[in-house]
């Protein structure tokens, strides 16, 4: 292959392999199963379903909502979020801290495509639902938040209260 032709198919094959990330959030609108012992994070951990105490429905919409957008549950509760996307848009439901999301919010706006698949993260295809199973073992305030660019900054985001456990 001569020079021309190389480079021609080496920008060929980096445009294709963007592609294929512009769309990596529609490929995630299903839960996943996490391998081995699920990881720590400042506002809980990955759930097992089958361990779930309590089930709640939010809704996500194309006004950049959710419904309800405050929660409270007490420390220890495995709780099953079934989300439902009532938009013509793409929406997601992302657990963190508030630096957390807004770290990450900040780099979706960079990298709109960026594949993220975590366990604290639930993409949900228009008109259709998806499921978030989380352990909510530490107390504390924490957020939740649609972190497709633009949406977090037009106020897609809910507040969770995790109360101590009673000792």
């Amino acid at each position: 292959m001569n020079t021309p032709t190389a480079l021609k198919f080496v920008a060929a094959c980096a445009l294709l392999a963007g592609a294929t990330s512009t769309f990596s959030h529609e490929i995630h609108a299903e839960p996943k199963a996490t391998a081995g012992a699920p990881e720590q994070q400042a506002w809980g951990l990955a759930g097992v379903a089958k361990l779930a105490t309590r089930t709640v429905t939010l809704t996500m919409d194309d006004n950049m909502r959710f419904t309800p957008d405050k929660l409270v549950f007490k420390q220890g509760e495995t709780v099953r979020f079934v989300i439902r996307n009532k938009g013509k848009l793409l929406h997601e439901m992302v657990i963190g801290t508030r630096d957390e999301l807004d770290k990450h919010a900040a780099m979706m706006v960079k990298f709109p495509g960026m594949a993220h698949d975590e366990p604290y993260m639930a993409h949900v295809a228009a008109g259709k639902s998806g499921e978030l199973i989380w352990t909510f073992n530490r107390p504390g305030e924490f957020d939740f938040a649609c972190l497709i660019a633009g949406h977090y900054q037009a106020g897609m985001v809910g507040k969770i209260s995790v109360t101590a456990a009673a000792r």
